[in-house]
């Protein structure tokens, strides 16, 4: 069975690779998790577009990725949440919050599964959160959270 990965697989492959894999493992496992999507001529525009999204967004090699870091660590980043009189959030700050921040002030595209938040962010204030770039690169940002 031809399909095309929508996900990592581990052991098979990246997004937008077409495997060939047996008729049940991709039948019962691949395609009901939505990890691939069966193969058809005209899913070679998804192919694509899953190509060029996962190459925006991947960091090629430890010298890039120590650029990327040095680019988020001069960056300032100011979120605006929606917060009570005494600083706490309602809810808390998410990765997807964190990358999509980065990205309007300026810093590079980060992946939200790169962030790591310590504990969940629910004051207002300044903190710190780091960023997986590399596996042997990490970036620390300063990130401000101030009620909007």
């Amino acid at each position: 069975m031809k399909l095309i990965l929508s996900q990592e697989v581990e052991g098979l492959g990246a997004p937008g690779d077409i495997v060939e894999v047996k008729d049940g493992y991709g039948r019962n496992y691949l395609v009901p998790r939505g990890l691939a999507i069966g193969w058809t001529r005209g899913a070679e525009k998804q192919i694509q577009t899953i190509k060029r999204a996962r190459d925006a967004r991947s960091i090629q090699g430890k010298e890039h990725a120590s650029e990327v870091k040095n680019q988020l660590e001069q960056l300032s980043v100011t979120l605006a949440v929606k917060a009570g009189d005494t600083g706490r959030l309602f809810g808390s700050v998410t990765p997807a919050d964190i990358a999509s921040a980065i990205k309007s002030a300026g810093g590079p595209l980060v992946e939200k599964r790169a962030i790591a938040i310590a504990s969940p962010i629910k004051t207002t204030g300044k903190h710190q959160v780091a960023v997986q770039l590399h596996p042997e690169v990490a970036a620390t940002v300063r990130l401000e959270v101030a009620a909007g």
